[in-house]
């Protein structure tokens, strides 16, 4: 059975000394702009109560409801930043048919860090996070931008979000040769419903010694138990963030036959261990000793506190075996070959050898 954990029992953050919480704040509800957030008094709420319990990894980006997130960060951080690790994204775009007010490039890098910082009413940023990968800027652009703005001091350390595992381990090779700030965390979507990132950005990530830190780790909610059959008769979804939680599922691909399949299993999990399927869903994530901290991403204080319920809940050995049977995808090529008993054979000659 895997250990308990808590809080206040912090992590080092990929290959760097900064200690996180193993559950991380995510503030994309935070606001009601996008329609489906929280107001400002539950979203205060939400905040004194994670940092109560020893939490102090809190996650937002420029964007996220359209910049309210971040605005209300810095209101309610007031006499409380210095013992928070505040991580911030940018690359999202801010002036619709500006081609320039988003991507990864420089100009989009700094206009985003000078605006974050004066909605998170604060000196410096302590993660930037490079949001989503563009495909068209230079990554020497990028990586040496980041190092200015940590040799600056208004940013402390730099990671990355939804991008290609093959970009992400140049990028950190070209940093450590050139002795440019490393990128220290990598973000991405990994929950039950998706581990095809198991493929090849987790082993990468551990091997760059980048922390992987998980965002949906409920499957956009479906993991939780909310949605049945029925919601899988749906019409056409909003392409934004606006509208019902419901549409960001869909148009997340998580809302599936498959999605509800591995969302049965883990409500019959919970219901075994008196837990609730939120709970046993998370736990599953913190099991893989590459992920440093989920992002929980609750609406409503009773919904985090019964997320926070995840880091007293051990799993079983066979409750792990049946979340990973119902939950399992191919590794495809070149693992599943590299694996089988023919190339193993060749590659070792009979013999076997610890890893």
């Amino acid at each position: 059975m895997s250990e308990p954990v808590s809080l206040d029992l912090y992590r080092l953050l990929g290959r760097s000394g900064l200690r996180v919480s193993p559950l991380s704040l995510g503030t994309m509800t935070f606001g009601s702009d996008w329609g489906w957030g929280s107001d400002k008094d539950e979203a205060r709420q939400i905040f004194d109560a994670y940092l109560d319990r020893g939490g102090n990894f809190v996650d937002t980006a420029n964007q996220y409801t359209n910049g309210t997130a971040e605005r209300l960060l810095g209101e309610f951080a007031h006499g409380r930043r210095e013992r928070l690790v505040l991580a911030t994204k940018y690359t999202l775009a801010t002036r619709p048919g500006d081609p320039n007010s988003g991507g990864n490039h420089r100009k989009s890098m700094i206009d985003s860090v000078e605006a974050s910082l004066r909605r998170l009413n604060t000196d410096y940023i302590d993660l930037l996070y490079l949001h989503a990968w563009d495909g068209t800027t230079p990554v020497e652009e990028v990586l040496r931008a980041m190092d200015d703005l940590v040799r600056a001091g208004k940013v402390l350390y730099v990671g990355i979000s939804d991008t290609p595992a093959w970009q992400v381990s140049r990028m950190q090779a070209i940093a450590d040769l050139r002795g440019w700030s490393p990128l220290i965390a990598l973000q991405i979507e990994y929950s039950l419903i998706e581990r095809t990132v198991e493929r090849d950005l987790i082993p990468m990530a551990r091997e760059m010694g980048l922390g992987v830190i998980p965002w949906s780790p409920l499957g956009s909610g479906v993991l939780t138990g909310k949605y049945t059959r029925a919601d899988l008769e749906t019409g056409a979804v909003s392409a934004t963030a606006e509208g019902t939680r419901k549409d960001i599922a869909v148009s997340n691909g998580s809302l599936t036959e498959r999605g509800l399949a591995i969302a049965d299993v883990v409500k019959e999990v919970a219901a075994g261990r008196g837990a609730t399927p939120a709970q046993v869903a998370l736990a599953w994530t913190l099991l893989n000793p590459a992920v440093t901290s989920s992002i929980v991403g609750a609406r409503t204080l009773k919904q985090l506190e019964d997320n926070l319920g995840a880091l007293e809940l051990r799993l079983t050995e066979d409750e792990v075996t049946a979340l990973g049977e119902a939950s399992a995808v191919e590794l495809g090529f070149p693992h599943a070959f590299l694996t089988s008993p023919m190339p193993q054979g060749l590659i070792f000659g009979g013999t076997r050898v610890a890893r």
